[in-house]
């Protein structure tokens, strides 16, 4: 099996191209002061220099007066003086625990002044993650947590988490074993993420207050991608399928001369998709210095998981990036993570972002797929898709993705493989289990994710991924 894209990381490399980051200028783009200052105008909110977004950590309080044993079955919390806020979620002590119960959030828009509707927030979440024993998933480290709902540019809140049922699915059922309600998890606290400013349009890399010299967070995030792209770089641009076969050749360390790579071996066409357009953190606006230090790797990709992010379908395709960073921040400051989850997120008009930082074509161990984080790749369409339709466009830009990446790994997007299971609700810890190649997230997990609607589409973007790799 190919082994470029570990043993391309190595300490010497990784240095020289740290260091020629760092010594890049640290010029503040007149675009980012530009993007500032409209914001600044529009919502009456000082722009942010230093560290772009915010996350405001609140406890819950109980919202009935009877007294009772243990934690209150009903709680909640009604605020109209916090910071602006796009995205919310709910968070608890124990990442073991899982909230048996109702979890509803209404916000008061920034622009218009109105409140939104009660809108129901997934309390299932514990399906995605790092996987059981597992330094990423250290005791005390990491939190349980509801999905993450985007609701726009808001300045009020109001949340009511009810306790249900472990044997009914009405929320304030009482358990028909002992009559009491599941008690919820202790610790309830409601996170209202800014994801903070857009990224600059253009300009020289520099770190994000956009003032300071390139943080080693920062350059070894841009060195991740030096195989692909300058330091820095916005995007890694799409390619045609010769010109990915021809990466593919350099990125394993073969020199293409008359049919033949490195010597007398006779090269086999590949399959692999032609490389599809992907935005980088800096793209999207990763703050670097948020995520854990280093990058963690497993030996190949053997599979995608299909997910999506629960986070709701009301955002536009030019705030995505913004869903991105807030999404990142929910998952690091809010969960606990090391990083964001995903490795890759796709946007409902087909835009692809890197994830979890490490470089696009290196086998990136990620915290998507409960039991199933080694030697797999997690693509998450951002929206909801249990009764929404995905767009073609997001179906079409997970096949383009899957074949790309999936083919730097010679893996066939219609095929089978094995995968050990690292523990979870489906499979136990140690069995080898068979899956598709290109899988749902339920596949490896008991949860609904991907979504009835977006886990339909995974046939067609197995045959179209396998005919981009020419199968």
């Amino acid at each position: 099996m190919r082994g470029f894209l570990t043993s391309s990381i190595g300490a010497t490399s990784l240095g020289v191209t740290c260091a020629a980051a760092l010594a890049l200028p640290s010029v503040l783009p007149a675009a980012a002061a530009s993007v500032r200052a409209e914001r600044t105008a529009a919502t009456g909110r000082v722009a942010k220099d230093a560290v772009p977004g915010s996350t405001q950590s609140l406890p819950l309080v109980p919202l009935t007066r009877e007294r009772v044993l243990g934690t209150a079955p009903e709680q909640g919390l009604y605020r109209v003086d916090v910071r602006h806020f796009s995205l919310v979620g709910v968070v608890w002590d124990d990442p073991d625990t899982e909230l048996k119960g109702r979890v509803q959030i209404r916000n008061r828009s920034a622009a218009t002044g109105q409140w939104s509707g009660w809108q129901d927030v997934e309390t299932h979440n514990e399906d995605h993650g790092a996987d059981p024993g597992t330094a990423e998933r250290a005791p005390g480290r990491v939190h349980g947590a509801t999905a993450p709902l985007w609701v726009d540019d808001s300045d009020g809140v109001d949340v009511r988490v009810l306790a249900g049922s472990g044997t009914s699915a009405a929320p304030g059922a009482p358990d028909r074993r002992t009559g009491d309600p599941t008690p919820l998890p202790s610790g309830l606290r409601l996170e209202l993420v800014d994801p903070g400013d857009e990224p600059p349009a253009q300009g020289p890399p520099a770190d994000v207050s956009g003032t300071a010299a390139l943080t080693e967070a920062t350059a070894a995030a841009y060195a991740a991608n030096a195989d692909l792209v300058p330091a820095g770089a916005l995007e890694i641009p799409e390619l045609s399928r010769e010109d990915t076969e021809q990466e593919l050749i350099r990125l394993e360390g073969g020199v293409e001369a008359e049919g033949s790579v490195a010597g007398d071996a006779v090269r086999a066409k590949p399959y692999i998709g032609p490389r599809p357009r992907i935005v980088t953190r800096r793209g999207w606006g990763a703050d670097e210095s948020l995520r854990g230090g280093g990058f963690v790797y497993t030996k190949k990709i053997k599979a995608a998981f299909v997910h999506h992010t629960v986070s709701g379908n009301k955002y536009r395709c030019s705030q995505a990036a913004s869903v991105v960073r807030g999404i990142y921040r929910y998952h690091v400051k809010s969960m606990g993570w090391r990083d964001v989850g995903y490795n890759f997120l796709v946007d409902k008009c087909g835009t692809i972002y890197e994830g979890r930082a490490g470089g696009v074509a290196k086998p990136v161990k990620g915290a998507h797929t409960l039991g199933f984080n080694s030697n797999s790749m997690g693509i998450a369409v951002i929206g909801t898709y249990g009764s929404a339709k995905p767009s073609g466009a997001a179906v079409k830009a997970v096949a383009r993705l899957a074949a790309w990446k999936l083919g730097l790994y010679g893996a066939n997007p219609r095929g089978k493989t094995y995968l050990k299971s690292g523990g979870g609700n489906l499979y136990p810890k140690g069995k080898n289990v068979r899956l598709n190649v290109i899988s749902g997230h339920r596949d490896g997990f008991a949860t609904s994710c991907p979504g009835k609607r977006l886990y339909a589409k995974l046939g067609t973007a197995r045959s179209s991924a396998a005919r981009y790799q020419g199968r």
